[in-house]
């Protein structure tokens, strides 16, 4: 059995793991669900399962984390999660970061992969943490704590068209502006650049964005330049073209790299699950709880993107990773799991 002197088999284990962080469950819905069918099975149980499941699967997570950031080119983001503070009888606000490594669009083999990493604030040191030994591009929001990773010299930072867009669309949602509309439709155009390139090789990429998104991006900085000494500059509008303005070096970097996206999108995508499972367990039990939190979801999310159902890959995975020789855990990840079921 996976869990040492533990009664569930590496199904129940899946099924648990997979409904709270892939379908989000909690535990204590889960238990209300298996007490329907007569079976007796405590929150408190469940959550140990989690814990020791977690525990099993440690280097099998460490070793995804470690392939993921050995990445040259990455997305990085993070969402804040509700943890319990014990003896406070309120939560407080932790982290989930996650860094992201998805060559698909510019047509790579290596296959997709996602690391979360759980914090108890959102301080710069995590991120410089985790990226401490990382060289080559990052796509990131614009969040400061970043910054001392760009000044190394050895990381590039990538802007989010997807993030300038948003600031012109909530104007335009508020007041109907046909500036922020102009705007949105400018930022349209590079997007449908994009459209024609997608999955090209990335010398290709490059050219074509070379020959048409080059003039569109200069049009659409003297354009925003000139707009701006002619509106209010306490508006939203303002601030939304100072927004672009201020970042426009790093919004520029796809242009000249066919393997930089023009938006931190894939980043983003991976962190729908947290916002969701937010809404229904409310809050983490603990930091511990949250580190659980990062692992699974680093696990789950790459299962994702690889095309894995996940309660298939934690079922084999739970039921032999005890065995399996530590030198070889990099035949567990879940692209190469994926291969040897085909074989």
């Amino acid at each position: 059995m996976p869990i040492e002197r533990g009664k569930p088999g590496p199904g129940l284990l899946a099924h648990v793991l997979v409904a709270k962080y892939a379908d989000h469950l909690p535990l204590y819905r889960q238990s209300g669900i298996y007490a329907r069918e007569g079976v007796d099975l405590e929150r408190s149980t469940l959550a140990d399962w989690v814990g020791r499941s977690t525990a099993l699967l440690d280097p099998l997570i460490e070793a995804l984390r470690k392939d993921v950031l050995a990445s040259d080119v990455l997305h990085g983001d993070d969402a804040p999660v509700p943890v319990l503070a014990p003896g406070l009888g309120k939560t407080k606000t932790g982290r989930l970061w996650t860094y992201v490594r998805d060559g698909r669009p510019y047509g790579s083999d290596v296959p997709p992969a996602c690391a979360f990493f759980y914090s108890d604030d959102r301080k710069g040191e995590h991120p410089q943490s985790h990226l401490k030994n990382f060289k080559g591009i990052l796509h990131a929001d614009g969040y400061a704590g970043f910054n001392a990773i760009f000044e190394t010299g050895t990381v590039i930072e990538a802007a989010c068209w997807a993030h300038v867009r948003r600031k012109f669309f909530d104007v335009h949602a508020a007041s109907g502006s046909p500036l922020a509309k102009e705007a949105l439709d400018r930022i349209s155009a590079l997007y449908a650049i994009e459209a024609q390139i997608k999955g090209k090789p990335p010398d290709e990429r490059q050219r074509y964005r070379e020959d048409h998104a080059v003039p569109l991006i200069a049009e659409l900085k003297a354009w925003a330049e000139a707009t701006l000494q002619k509106i209010s500059g306490k508006s939203e509008l303002a601030k939304a073209m100072r927004y672009g303005l201020s970042r426009w070096p790093a919004l520029c970097c796809y242009i000249n790299d066919g393997h930089v996206e023009i938006d931190n999108n894939a980043a983003e995508r991976s962190i729908r699950s947290i916002a969701l499972g937010r809404k229904n367990y409310l809050f983490a039990g603990s930091d511990a709880g949250g580190q659980r939190a990062a692992a699974i979801y680093s696990l789950i999310e790459t299962c994702k993107l690889n095309d894995i159902d996940p309660e298939d890959y934690f079922r084999d995975i739970l039921a032999r990773i005890a065995d399996h020789k530590i030198n070889r855990i990099s035949e567990l990840l879940p692209w190469n799991w994926k291969a040897s079921q085909t074989v």
